[in-house]
């Protein structure tokens, strides 16, 4: 993006993940971006690859009850204090989705490998977890620095091709403020394609300003933004505003069956019915 750079229409900018795709979203506290979440069912996605940095609340979970994933990667989908999340246990349970376990140092290594052009990272904390049973892609090697018995765990990169992410605001020249959540910035680093919803647009350079430009995302890294206020709602946005905890008690609720699901699903998002 250049000095010339405008937002545009957030189904624009949601038209730019297609159905397949390999797609990166950020945990609730990072900036989820639930706007764009409903415009994607709205349009009807489908067999989504969700890498969720590191984990996911509501977004992986209405994105799953609607049809839009056929697999996901991440470290847990809950809802948190609200229990677990109805729409993922219910296609957990009927093999509806393929789930690639993994834990949040290993997402992170792995978005850390792909930032850094590297095939992989090495990891430590993790060697002897059951977890790695069940994936066979992570590897198990002796440090080649050292001598002696020194197991190192390998990480493949990930190379999402879309992250997705929303911020509290853009600036003219199409950076973002994205503060002290600079996972947000890996994210940007590693993924192919990166998509940005905003509350709002700064009239000026972030980078003009020596306290705003350490919190500021270059322009470069990103490919396409769009206004949303209040893009985060009903899960909270860093610095913003909270969660909307009544709406999430009640989402926890009413999901718990398929018909409850469908009509949150119409009411909230304006989607008929789950996506086939």
């Amino acid at each position: 993006m250049s000095s010339t750079f405008s937002p545009i229409p957030l189904d624009d900018l949601v038209a730019q993940v297609r159905d397949g795709m390999l797609l990166a979203v950020p945990a609730d506290y990072s900036g989820a971006p639930m706007a764009a979440t409903r415009a994607l069912i709205r349009r009807g996605a489908k067999n989504l690859r969700l890498v969720t940095v590191p984990q996911s609340t509501l977004q992986a979970d209405i994105l799953i009850g609607a049809g839009c994933v056929s697999e996901i990667e991440t470290a847990a989908v809950t809802l948190g204090e609200f229990g677990t999340a109805p729409c993922f246990t219910r296609a957990v349970l009927a093999k509806k989705i393929k789930v690639v376990d993994a834990t949040c140092p290993a997402i992170h290594a792995g978005f850390q490998a792909s930032e850094k052009d590297v095939p992989f990272l090495p990891l430590r904390g993790i060697l002897g977890s059951d977890l790695l049973k069940h994936r066979s892609d992570w590897k198990t090697v002796d440090n080649p620095m050292a001598s002696g018995n020194d197991p190192l765990l390998l990480i493949p990169a990930i190379r999402p091709d879309v992250a997705l992410f929303h911020a509290p605001m853009a600036d003219r020249e199409g950076n973002i403020w994205i503060g002290r959540r600079r996972e947000l910035a890996t994210i940007a680093h590693a993924s192919k394609t990166t998509l940005v919803t905003v509350e709002r647009l700064y009239d000026g350079s972030f980078f003009d300003d020596e306290k705003m430009a350490a919190g500021a995302l270059p322009a470069f890294y990103v490919n396409a933004v769009a206004v949303a206020e209040r893009g985060a709602a009903p899960v909270g946005l860093f610095g913003e505003y909270e969660a909307d905890i009544d709406h999430l008690r009640a989402y926890a609720k009413e999901a718990r069956t398929e018909a409850g699901f469908a009509a949150y699903l119409a009411r909230e998002i304006g989607a008929a019915k789950a996506a086939a």
